[in-house]
């Protein structure tokens, strides 16, 4: 009997035992093509620059508390972090994961409007159908009404509207146009009805992750978004926690749309599985306010900057900036979406394919035609999820797509190390768990 507590005590997991280049196997043997662990593996597994980089800094120290000390590994990735990021972002706070990051970004906005004077402003706005993380703020700041359910009694009170969704939320016979002004009016609405002299911050993932299934903005969405906070002086947090890491083609998802966050969250593909580690970028204007002012930010953990991490996840960077694996994204991805395209373009379950670079996705509908969800006691995700394993395919298949109780949709984050014939054997497995789960 294990006395590990698992994510799902009716449903235990099979034993891993060793994983190389994008694929895990089990104890048995069995092999997997890993395109599901949320979008974490990126480099794949067994890669032996990051490796040895962990085993060279574990021969020199393996942690030095940040309250004491910095660390060459934390100062070079920063480095090596601002030099790539978008325009404005300086400084680099360390921590060990993507709902730490989302935490951080929000109580850092929330103490740079104490120091510059207006403490009246601590409500956040975010977006419906949005995730952000576990932890209690970054719980209460995503939109996921399924996961927020049960702990909405301990959480702050956040404002949502509507995501950038345009397969559901654009409407019969509006231009893309109207349909991002329609979006901008309601955020614009949604301040007025708080207060502009209230609102600290506006939150939104790049790219929608688990929740919607690797949704893009459509049109200069992000851009007129970035106006209306400069217009209201409200900070905008980016969360690239999932899409960020190069996964959409891109170092930073942002970076495709031309727009500068204040705050930004990474993680996941930062660390690519070797090391728990995440971050949280801010401007120069708002660590200087604090530097300038008290002088300390009021939050913290153990792990922050931990040496063996930043000297993976300085690894990482270098596999994917200098010896170019993040080159390989978006011609892998425009192979990914063609497979999906032919398996599944005229599927009559298969409501809509979409994402960027590998961070792809496909929408199950009960008809094509009315876009109707299936009933949620179906369970089509979780069934999808099983038939998938079963195939030799880890994918990450969600419910609540719709609205946080119906819709189903798969998510597919494979590793940027994929060969083309990777490609296709993701994409006839997955037709192969489709098929058992709706023929």
């Amino acid at each position: 009997m294990s006395h590990v507590f698992p994510r799902n005590s009716k449903a235990p997991p099979p034993m891993v035992s060793r994983g190389a280049g994008p694929y895990l196997f089990d104890a048995a043997g069995k092999s997997y093509l890993n395109c599901g662990d949320a979008a974490v593996s990126c480099l794949g597994h067994g890669d032996a620059h990051v490796t040895a980089a962990i085993k060279a800094q574990l021969d020199e120290v393996a942690f030095a508390h940040t309250g004491y000390f910095t660390s060459a590994p934390a100062e070079q990735l920063a480095d090596r972090l601002v030099a790539a990021a978008p325009e404005g972002l300086d400084r680099v706070y360390f921590v060990s994961g993507g709902s730490e990051a989302m935490e951080a970004a929000l109580k850092l906005a929330r103490q740079y409007f104490i120091e510059v004077g207006q403490p009246e402003r601590s409500h956040v706005i975010a977006r419906r159908q949005s995730y952000h993380g576990n932890t209690l703020g970054a719980l209460a700041t995503g939109g996921n009404a399924a996961r927020r359910a049960p702990f909405d009694p301990l959480l702050m009170k956040v404002s949502h509207v509507s995501p950038c969704y345009a397969y559901r939320g654009q409407a019969e016979g509006e231009t893309e146009t109207q349909y991002v002004d329609r979006l901008i009016g309601e955020l614009e609405d949604e301040v007025q009805a708080v207060g502009p002299d209230k609102v600290m911050a506006f939150v939104a993932e790049p790219v929608v992750g688990a929740t919607l299934g690797a949704v893009p903005a459509v049109g200069d969405y992000f851009a007129k978004v970035r106006a209306l906070c400069d217009r209201h002086g409200i900070l905008l947090i980016f969360d690239e926690v999932m899409c960020g890491m190069g996964r959409t083609g891109t170092l930073f998802a942002c970076e495709q749309h031309g727009v500068s966050p204040d705050i930004c969250a990474i993680a996941k593909g930062l660390g690519a599985g070797y090391q728990p580690i995440g971050a949280m970028l801010c401007s120069a204007h708002i660590h200087d306010t604090i530097r300038d002012g008290s002088g300390f930010f009021q939050h913290g953990h153990t792990y922050l900057g931990h040496p063996v991490a930043c000297a993976a996840a300085l690894a990482v960077v270098e596999r994917l900036l200098d010896d170019d694996v993040l080159g390989r994204v978006t011609p892998l991805g425009d192979s990914l979406h063609q497979a999906l395209t032919d398996r599944f373009g005229q599927h009559p379950h298969v409501g809509d394919i979409r994402g960027v670079g590998l961070f792809r996705a496909i929408e199950l509908v009960q008809s094509r035609e009315t876009k109707d969800p299936f009933d949620p006691s179906a369970k089509v995700h979780a069934r999808l999820k099983a038939a998938a394993l079963e195939e030799g395919l880890i994918c990450y298949p969600m419910g609540g797509t719709v609205d946080g109780t119906r819709g189903d949709h798969v998510l597919l984050a494979p590793p940027f190390i994929l060969k083309e014939s990777d490609v296709e054997l993701l994409a006839d497995r997955l037709d192969a768990a489709v098929r058992r789960v709706l023929s």
